[in-house]
């Protein structure tokens, strides 16, 4: 775990609430969907570059992601385009769905001590009950925020704004758990403090962010991080 310094105030103190992406955070799926975005894509002719597209589209929404690569595409092709993406990484994934290592009981012990827990995902909502329903983790969180709900995928900090209201917190007591630049950077303009998992990237992925208090390649790994100090 990495740790750093220079924090406002409020960020050294625990969190009052923690919101979790879900692919690459509460998972680590991020290969199967690098996969199907290459199946689709190439499929089409266009060009990919699997870590270029992650650097640039983690945590947009599909139809964010799709609209600028196919600029001739009615919304109904792009909606057809996202299904074909999102049912290529399912077929695949779905035997695969695993929590990330120490994520378990970190929720039980944030539930024991009160601490409301929200995911905010980019996921269409197919994709999300595949990981939570699989695993029983909807029961556990006060809320769940999608851009199918009507809300900008990040790095705009929409979703991150709307589940601290929710669970009635302020934004700058919500700690988010993040594996992508774009959540990073969703956390930093909501205010909030963040972890970022090294499910895909390596900590100087995410040097640049001023927000970023620890990295850690699983919840294992943040036993001693102060801000989860709440029981």
């Amino acid at each position: 775990m990495k740790t750093e310094t220079g924090m406002p105030e409020a960020w050294k103190q625990p969190a009052a609430a923690l919101i979790f992406d879900m692919d690459g955070t509460i998972v680590d799926n991020m290969r199967f969907h690098e996969d199907a975005w290459g199946k689709l894509l190439t499929s089409h002719g266009l060009p990919f570059d699997a870590d270029e597209f992650f650097h640039r589209t983690a945590g947009m929404a599909v139809g964010e992601i799709i609209t600028p690569l196919f600029p001739q595409a009615t919304p109904e092709e792009v909606i057809a385009l996202g299904e074909a993406k999102e049912v290529f990484y399912r077929d695949a994934y779905r035997a695969h769905v695993v929590a990330l290592p120490g994520l378990l009981p970190l929720m039980a012990r944030a539930q024991s001590c009160g601490v409301p827990m929200a995911v905010a995902s980019a996921a269409p909502p197919e994709n999300i009950a595949l990981v939570l329903d699989t695993l029983g983790l909807r029961p556990h969180f006060a809320t769940v925020i999608s851009p199918s709900q009507g809300y900008r995928g990040k790095p705009h900090p929409d979703m991150f704004i709307e589940a601290a209201r929710r669970m009635d917190v302020a934004p700058e007591a919500c700690l988010v758990f993040e594996d992508a630049p774009n959540g990073i950077e969703a956390a930093r303009r909501a205010g909030m403090r963040a972890v970022a998992m090294l499910t895909m990237l390596s900590a100087d992925g995410f040097a640049g962010y001023d927000n970023v208090i620890a990295s850690a390649v699983d919840f294992n790994a943040l036993d001693r991080l102060p801000a989860l100090r709440f029981g």
